[in-house]
């Protein structure tokens, strides 16, 4: 079992640490053990480079020195300021500081608080013995190289106002690095909302378990890069509060690559690998209609057919040889006007609908959400569906629907929702789902995608509960026009080869709402891999097309 998987609330977090203090696990030993996990990962990063320091850490000059041309950390032992608050968050910065101190680190200690919890008081106590300076002014840590914020840990949720507000707006306009311990202070561990202010860090080392917040679009500029600090939690304390199949995941590694459709069997033909049905682009986006059949051609599917309207019939053909490309009547401005009549939807495994479309398409798409086919939903198909309706419409197909609204598409679909959610993204996604009974895949920087999951009642003990996976890893070289587009057709490939009507002979291992999981791990590694080589800037939709396929070399 991988712990990366596991993602908590503040409450759950808190049950599973009273659990492991109820067996006999001490706190301040406890303490001492995390804080002395954080310090060494501090060092590993400071000793990385010795040259510069990592990107972790921050460049070796910034915008204070680099007129004078002077480095800004002294890689070995470089000025370390700890932002230390009244709980037990700041209990864990001042044994990191402590810490730090013994290794040689010129360290000082910011703590404008009087009333410090009793353990959080004692380490301080032993900090002052040591002689470790303690300050109270913000400009006291001017001339620190990093900072450790320990002000406020997970499961804060009041506003931060007065000095404290105005002390983090000053540290973060200090332009210093600052390395957060747990969470960023201010951060509301749940949805990932600011509480008034907050630190701005540019690495977080989230403590046993990730957090939702980690996983909330609204957090992503205050949490920077991040990473798990393992301490050991038992796994039998995390299942006694997640269950054994907790409801919401992360897409670890692991759980992506299981739902991949490889290795293949020896005895498959392409009907057993799965028949996708494309319908997408006009005559004015006729690059949508190529950049989702792109997509599903890296994911396998035995085989594939596009309708598109019959006047941009011979450019698909031209780019995708082996398709079974299908000329649909057109409205005069180039639009699919309806569905060839001799067209069987049956004989497909799956349908992907919507990009390039335009809403002229409404017949066509109309036509799909009536058949019996699963289908996934994106583009124009999303908001052909919110003007007809979405949750009746939804709520009456059969066939397993998977919606992937962006946020704009997603208040169109449901704007009741969309204004009572906020930007809590993950509970947002997790209401449409059940209002609807779709697989509702929430596009943005962390992809949330989202299940009723009806189980069986008389055996399952997770019977009619909403099942989550949130996509940890993407980049921002996904933000251009197109991405989704391929991301539809690699869905949509990967759920027809799913869903395909097998040999009796073959066995078939991925449920198909796991198969959105896979689709969205393997488009955002993708993007990832491009980035490396070409920048964020150099991943057009077409580039990320090409490197599907090399992404799974890594796997």
């Amino acid at each position: 079992m991988t712990i990366q998987k596991f993602v908590v609330t503040a409450d759950q977090m808190r049950q599973i640490e009273a659990r492991i203090f109820a067996a006999g696990m001490p706190v301040a030993a406890l303490m001492e053990k995390v804080a002395g996990l954080i310090a060494k990962r501090i060092q590993a990063l400071l000793k990385e480079e010795e040259s510069s320091v990592t990107s972790n850490v921050r460049d070796l000059t910034d915008s204070r020195k680099r007129e004078e041309g002077k480095k800004i950390v002294n890689s070995a032992f470089p000025a370390i300021g700890v932002l230390v608050g009244p709980g037990h968050n700041g209990g864990d910065a001042l044994v990191v500081a402590r810490e730090l101190h013994f290794q040689g680190f010129p360290v000082v200690i910011y703590c404008p608080f009087s009333k410090l919890k009793e353990l959080t008081k004692s380490h301080a106590d032993y900090a002052r013995y040591l002689k470790i300076p303690f300050v109270d002014k913000v400009e006291s840590l001017n001339n620190c190289d990093l900072l450790i914020d320990g002000l406020f840990g997970f499961g804060l949720e009041r506003e931060i106002t007065n000095f404290t507000a105005a002390a983090i707006e000053q540290i973060n306009n200090l332009n210093i690095p600052i390395f957060s311990i747990d969470i960023p202070s201010g951060i509301h561990t749940d949805t990932g909302a600011v509480l008034g202010t907050a630190i701005r860090a540019k690495h977080t080392l989230c403590l046993g378990l990730w957090k939702m917040a980690f996983l909330q679009d609204q957090a992503l500029e205050y949490i920077g890069s991040c990473e798990l600090i393992d301490f050991d939690i038992p796994v039998e304390d995390i299942a006694a509060i997640l269950g054994d199949s907790p409801a919401i995941q992360r897409i670890a590694k692991t759980l992506a690559i299981e739902h991949l459709p490889l290795p293949r069997s020896p005895i498959s033909y392409k009907y057993t690998n799965g028949h996708l049905l494309i319908i997408a682009g006009s005559r004015r986006y006729t690059g949508a209609a190529i950049l989702s059949a792109l997509g599903a051609r890296a994911s396998g599917v035995g085989m594939l057919s596009i309708a598109v309207p019959e006047s941009i019939k011979p450019m698909l053909s031209s780019h995708l040889p082996e398709a079974l490309v299908i000329g649909c009547p057109e409205t005069s401005s180039g639009a699919i006007s309806e569905l060839p009549v001799a067209i069987d939807l049956s004989s497909y495994d799956a349908i992907a609908a919507g990009p390039g479309l335009t809403l002229e398409a409404a017949i066509a798409v109309e036509s799909l959400l009536d058949s019996d086919r699963p289908l996934v939903l994106d583009a124009d198909g999303l908001n052909i569906l919110a003007q007809l309706g979405t949750i009746p419409i939804l709520s009456e197909r059969s066939a397993l629907t998977i919606i992937t609204p962006h946020p704009g598409e997603f208040k169109r679909l449901f704007p009741d929702l969309a204004a009572s959610a906020g930007d809590d993204r993950i509970a947002a996604s997790q209401a449409a789902a059940k209002l609807c009974g779709a697989v509702v895949l929430f596009k943005g920087a962390k992809v949330c995608i989202s299940w009723k999951d009806e189980g069986d009642s008389l055996r399952d003990s997770y019977a009619s509960r909403t099942i989550t996976y949130l996509n940890p890893e993407s980049t921002p070289a996904l933000a251009r026009g197109g991405s989704g587009d391929v991301l539809t057709g690699l869905l949509g490939g990967l759920l027809a080869g799913a869903l395909a009507k097998p040999s009796k002979r073959i066995a078939r291992k991925s449920p198909a709402q796991a198969v959105a999981a896979t689709a969205v791990w393997w488009h955002a590694q993708a993007a990832i891999m491009a980035a490396k080589e070409r920048t964020e800037l150099g991943v057009d939709a077409f580039t990320l097309t090409q490197y599907l396929i090399p992404t799974l070399r890594e796997f």
